[in-house]
């Protein structure tokens, strides 16, 4: 794909270029990675850099990352590893001295202190530099130990909100060695930050002093792009972000199987499709993950839409984030996770829990479609909307859009598809894209779909 970057997109790739300490505070969809590895090429290029270990979530590493290298024209070439898997695995791939390395956060101790291998990489970039919040955290540790080998260093991350200014420390501490948030935590937290939950001399959680918010981005102002991405974007624009995920082997196996057959076994259930309108149900159903048997329970096929979901949430670093659902079974697997991952969550179904999003009380609201794309004003709550699955509807597709994309939205409205690979969730967003009449691009794209072989 040929890469056409945005006016920000440059002026960020430029200021990475021309800063070896580099924090690139920007919301999640405007494009981080593409932005990062377009520098980091043109740093290859100059011989600036030989060798550069990315740091990312797990899933980011395993996925994004490569996914993003092999997705641009402008990147076809650039080698790299994906150190992740067993010990085993992490070391063949680190040996193989690619000049881009990609490693999970969660190995970061273990590449430093016991795999045994040289620390070798003059750049580092950590994605989602949020991840590195706790001074007291192994990662941490070990980073800071290497930090003076380090020539450059480029942090990723989403929009600090002020819940999270007492985090910026330990964060810029592995950047810029304290220079501009001073060496210790005390100082950090007696020069912005005043006590808030307490009881007698024991202090619970601390507050932002007056202006403390300000001072601090202007002490981070020179080694970092701007907090908000509207100081780079002219207003208003929306982003569309397409986040693929994929199905294991034998999970699309099932998928594949009832694509063809019309008719497959879970746990013993028969499910069956009479039509090709119940049938791209049924496959968006499985796309999401689960699918009704002909006793309306919901069979489980998968969990990859939660993970990315999860990836999302936590990119968007507090921000509130709109999620649009389609099935029943999508919003109790969703109420699942978020309760475990203890994330508050309401659903958008009355006037308190509208209200609540636009004072931005909620951080993650559950919206259907059906019942949220007309009428609504959302914009004053958040300007992020991920779809977990899709809907053939453009009409509602289109207004559920609208309830964030829409004059009064203060922010950059970024739209998140979570996109199951290999199953008819493209065909929905191809058609989406096409504006095409529901109906019609329905029946096409399930008559291609039956005419698929894995």
């Amino acid at each position: 794909m040929k890469y056409n970057p945005h006016k920000y997109q440059s002026y960020a790739t430029d200021f990475i270029i021309n800063n070896p300490i580099a924090a690139v505070l920007l919301e999640m969809g405007l494009g981080k990675s593409v932005i990062t590895l377009t520098a980091m090429k043109k740093l290859f290029e100059t011989n600036t850099v030989c060798k550069v270990l990315v740091i990312a979530p797990l899933r980011v590493a395993r996925d994004t990352w490569p996914q993003e290298i092999k997705k641009w024209d402008h990147l076809k070439g650039m080698k790299y590893a994906v150190a992740v898997g067993t010990e085993t695995e992490r070391k063949a791939a680190i040996l193989r001295n690619e000049p881009v390395t990609i490693i999970n956060r969660e190995n970061v101790d273990w590449l430093i202190n016991k795999s045994g291998l040289p620390f070798d990489f003059d750049m580092v970039v950590i994605d989602e530099l949020s991840s590195f919040k706790s001074y007291g955290a192994k990662r941490f540790k070990a980073l800071l130990k290497v930090r003076p080998f380090i020539k450059r260093i480029v942090g990723l991350t989403g929009t600090p909100s002020s819940n999270g200014l007492m985090d910026l420390w330990a964060e810029f501490r592995i950047l810029d060695f304290g220079k501009r948030l001073g060496r210790y935590i005390t100082r950090y937290r007696l020069s912005y930050f005043e006590p808030d939950k307490r009881n007698a001399q024991m202090v619970f959680s601390y507050k932002p002093l007056p202006r403390a918010e300000d001072a601090i981005y202007d002490k981070i102002s020179d080694i970092t792009i701007s907090m908000k991405s509207v100081d780079y974007l002219d207003m208003p624009e929306c982003v569309i972000n397409e986040v693929p995920v994929f199905m294991s082997p034998s999970e699309q196996s099932v998928y594949d199987d009832f694509r063809e057959d019309m008719v497959v076994k879970l746990k013993n259930e028969e499910i069956d499709a009479a039509n090709a309108a119940v049938l791209s149900g049924k496959l968006l159903q499985m796309a999401n993950g689960a699918v009704y048997d002909e006793m309306g329970e919901a069979q489980l096929i998968h969990d990859r839409k939660l993970d990315m979901l999860e990836d999302l949430i936590e990119g968007a670093n507090g921000k509130p984030v709109l999620v649009a659902y389609w099935f029943k079974h999508d919003l109790v697997r969703i109420e699942q996770r978020l309760k475990t991952l203890k994330i508050p969550y309401a659903k958008l179904d009355t006037s308190d829990s509208i209200e609540r999003w636009n004072k931005g009380e909620v951080p993650v609201m559950l919206c259907h479609p059906a019942s949220s794309g007309h009428g609504l004003n959302l914009q004053a709550g958040g300007s992020t909307l991920i779809w977990f699955g899709l809907t053939w509807s453009l009409e509602l597709y289109q207004q559920t859009n609208a309830r964030l994309w829409r004059q009064g939205q203060k922010e950059t409205v970024v739209i998140h598809h979570i996109i199951c690979g290999g199953t008819i969730d493209e065909d929905v967003m191809d058609a989406l894209k096409r504006k095409e009449k529901t109906q019609s691009a329905l029946i096409d794209a399930v008559k291609a779909n039956l005419e698929k072989r894995p």
